[in-house]
Formats: structure tokens, sequence, C-alpha cells
């Protein structure tokens, strides 16, 4: 059950920093189904930031992190605040400071641009005991959450293998060293990456090719044993819905369309007798696929967007993690790490076989 804000006991005090359209749509309106109270936010642009506060209930606003981290004392902070003038994440170097100053830390994807910037980010987690969680929201979709309950069980088997498609394009060779041309395909291989890491785990290897258009193919193995493939589908319909995922396991599959309609495909099979004898296709009810799919009519939490896209699953998370000072079993930076050391496994290039361990376990 969803515990309103007003509700909870003691909340977390919390700065938000980055005052944007993201922040306005997608997270701060979540601060309402968390147990944290919003102290102040920040941003560099003063006005917009006193605005912020007006609108969300802040007693204060700030044009200086530095200054507000000094005055308020935060227990927790929100950094969401996108990319630098060369089209890096800001986020490191940001939630370094916020941990400095004695703060748990949310920061938005992409976490980093390299691994050793995720290091730099897990050595300060190290060194003042505060922890960082990543807004990798597809890891909180209810779908994902319910596949991941689904492979666990003893029925379903060991997980083999699995498949994700997601609408991104790579640009080519020529320009993987330029952040500007790169900068889309940082930011949203976090979401297909993410997806394959909170049901699969970090990946052992990645082989793929790319089509003139960008589309690409990837086949990764996991360290798990398992085998995937992420179709990146550049040139697909804008009406078309946006993603897949599917997850076989031994006699048992699983799959989640769109974001928001989940079938699992139970033990069994069709037909009542073997093959050349069953005159039906309709099996027994207890081996039926199970459908679930949510329902728009009510004004329900489990219908609006910011529950069915992860965002007010992971703040909550999050918020209730900083009131424990205890360190989030998802979406830390061990999923930040992985996600980024496929990234910067794309980089090698196409047609031959990659390490991404070797990238993941590679030091500053």
């Amino acid at each position: 059950m969803i515990q309103y804000a007003h509700e909870y006991r003691r909340r977390v005090r919390l700065l938000h920093l980055g005052c944007g359209g993201h922040s306005f749509r997608n997270i701060l309106p979540c601060y309402r189904y968390a147990p944290i109270e919003l102290t102040a936010t920040c941003d560099a642009d003063l006005p917009r930031a006193e605005a912020f506060a007006q609108q969300f209930g802040a007693p204060r606003a700030y044009a200086d992190f530095a200054a507000a981290l000094a005055e308020e004392r935060p227990e927790a902070v929100a950094i969401v605040t996108g990319y630098d003038a060369e089209r890096r994440p800001t986020y490191p170097d940001l939630a370094i400071q916020a941990l400095r100053a004695g703060a748990h830390v949310f920061i938005e994807k992409p976490p980093a641009a390299s691994v050793a910037d995720v290091r730099r980010m897990m050595a300060a987690e190290q060194e003042t005991g505060r922890f960082v969680l990543v807004g990798l929201k597809k890891m909180f979709f209810p779908g994902v959450q319910r596949i991941r309950e689904i492979i666990g069980r003893e029925e379903f088997g060991r997980l083999t293998s699995l498949y994700c498609r997601y609408p991104q394009s790579l640009p080519p060779a020529e320009r993987f060293g330029d952040s500007s041309a790169m900068v889309g395909f940082l930011d949203h291989l976090c979401h297909p990456a993410s997806l394959l890491y909170a049901v699969a785990g970090p990946a052992e290897t990645l082989f793929y090719q790319r089509a003139a258009n960008g589309a690409v193919v990837a086949n990764l193995r996991f360290r798990s044993g398992a085998i995937g493939c992420l179709h990146l589908t550049a040139g697909q319909s804008g009406t078309s819905p946006l993603e897949r995922l599917e997850v076989v396991g031994q006699g048992a599959n699983v799959r989640l369309e769109n974001g928001c309609r989940l079938t699992y495909y139970r033990p069994g099979r069709r037909g009542e007798a073997g093959y050349g004898r069953s005159g039906s296709f309709l099996g027994g009810d207890d081996c039926a696929p199970l459908f679930w799919e949510p329902e728009f009519s009510l004004g329900q939490l489990y219908n609006h967007g910011l529950f069915l896209l992860g965002y007010a699953l992971e703040i909550r998370h999050f918020a209730e993690c900083a009131l424990e000072n205890s360190r989030p079993d998802i979406s830390g930076l061990d999923a930040a790490l992985e996600v980024t050391a496929l990234y910067e496994a794309f980089l090698e290039g196409e047609g031959r076989e990659i390490s991404v361990r070797a990238k993941a376990e590679a030091m500053c």
C-alpha cells in the first residue's frame, strides 16, 4: 500500500537541485508519495528555483548549490541537472559534493559518461558512508518487478535467454569520440541496459552489428550463463509501442509489451493429448497463460504515469532507504557501473566480441 507523504511518522529532509521540465513533470510530484520533506529547491536560475519552491511547497530557494548544502544540511539531495557544455552528465561531481556534505543522493540517468566516473562516486560512497541511487526508472516498472519475482520461482526454471527491443540509434563509429553526437545514445541506452541488468544481471560479452540508419542487433552473454538479444529499432514508426521484453526459462516464459501488458506463459502444453491427437487448442486452467494490464477508468495510483513509469516507486525507495540509512537493493551504483560498462563496450565497435566485464572491472 502506498502512503502519502503526510502519513509518514518521519520524513527525510531533502534538497532538490535542478528545476527543469523533467523535474517539474516527473520528479517533484513524486514527493507526495514518499517520506520526503522538501526543504529547499536550487537552480542556477534563482527565479525559477523560487517558482518551483512556491509550486511544490519548499520554504526556501537557492541559486548556489554549495550554499544550499551548507545552510540546509539536508539528509538527502535529489540532483536532476542533465549535461554540461561538453554534453557530459553533470552528476558525478555534484553527487560527490553532496555525499561529502553528509547527504544520501538521488541522481537522474545517465549517471556518467565513463566507468571511471562511476567508480569515483563509489569511492565517495565508501568515504562518506552515504549512498547514491540512480534514476534507472525501468528497473522500477511494476511489470519488471513482477518479472523479477516470476523468474525467481522454481516452476520457471533457470533463466536461459531474453530479448529486449527499444527504439534507439547508434551513431557511426567515426563519431564515437564526439560527445555531442553520442549524448542521445548515452542518454537512452540506460533504459534497455537497465532492463537487461534488472532481469539477467551483469553482462559478460557483447557482439553487435549496426545498420546504415543506426539500428543495432546485439548479442549478449551474461555472467549467469544466459544469452540475450538487444534490438535497437531505429526506423520504427512513431505510432508503434516503444518496447518489448521477453524472458525465457525452462518450460516457461514471460513477456512485457509497451511497459504495461504482462503475460506469463506458465509451464504447460496446448490441448488435452499429444501431437496428432488433440482436438482442441485449449489446455487446462492450471497451466493457462496469466495476463495483466492496468485499467484506465478509475483514479488509482497504479494507472498514473508516475507509477507506471517507475518514477514514484524509485523516489519512494530512495527516501525509505535514506530514512533507514540502508543501501538500496536496486538501482544503486552497481547497476550504474554495469550500464556504463555496456555503453563503453559499444564504443569498441561492431563485428567482434567485446568483454563488458573487463570494462566494468577496469579501475580508475
